[in-house]
């Protein structure tokens, strides 16, 4: 007899997704951990963030800039709101979107800006997902009873790279109503 189960597992080797097409740059500047977007800048080629930002906004004339903010304390977090905590976290860079990033991935240039900020904690957002483990797959297992009764389990579909457990399961769920339909007919 074969019956079927549904497995959320952690992506343990996920792709970036800074890797993909981003309406956002992440400029970060941190000693212990490689974060946002490559760039040629060091942190001591500035006076401070704000000196930073002005570097920004001359070189790139962003739409929308956001501080970036860190928490390391038993894992970390990156958002674009300030943790608040002295101790463990604190400002690691600069998020923005320009117009030629628009221009190239919208199409055209006019978008409000409270659009483009929730883009920006969006994409942040996605990002914090990643640098948390916060990426998942799923597994459609077959469990097949032989005639001993012994149960056997293989792996007969998977996915992953599914960002938040909540799109695994309802994808993990699509395909895995396509075996039961087998054991159904």
């Amino acid at each position: 007899m074969k019956k079927y189960e549904l497995k959320i597992v952690e992506d343990t080797s996920p792709e970036s997704p800074r890797s993909w097409d981003n309406f956002t740059t992440m400029y970060c500047f941190h000693k212990r951990y490689d974060l946002g977007d490559n760039h040629n800048f060091k942190s001591d080629m500035f006076s401070g963030w704000e000196e930073f930002k002005e570097h920004i906004v001359a070189e790139f004339n962003p739409k929308i800039i956001k501080p970036l903010y860190l928490i390391d304390h038993s894992g970390i977090s990156i958002s674009t709101n300030d943790f608040g905590d002295v101790w463990d976290s604190g400002q690691v860079g600069w998020v923005f979107i320009t117009e030629d990033s628009i221009k190239k991935l919208w199409g055209n240039t006019k978008m409000e800006e409270d659009r483009l900020d929730r883009i920006v904690d969006s994409e942040v957002a996605t990002f914090d997902q990643y640098i948390r483990g916060e990426v998942y797959g799923y597994q459609v297992i077959q469990i097949e009873t032989c005639e001993l009764g012994h149960e056997h389990e293989e792996v007969v579909d998977s996915c992953y790279g599914f960002f938040g457990e909540e799109d695994a399961h309802e994808a993990g769920n699509e395909a895995l109503s396509g075996y039961m339909e087998e054991v159904v007919s």
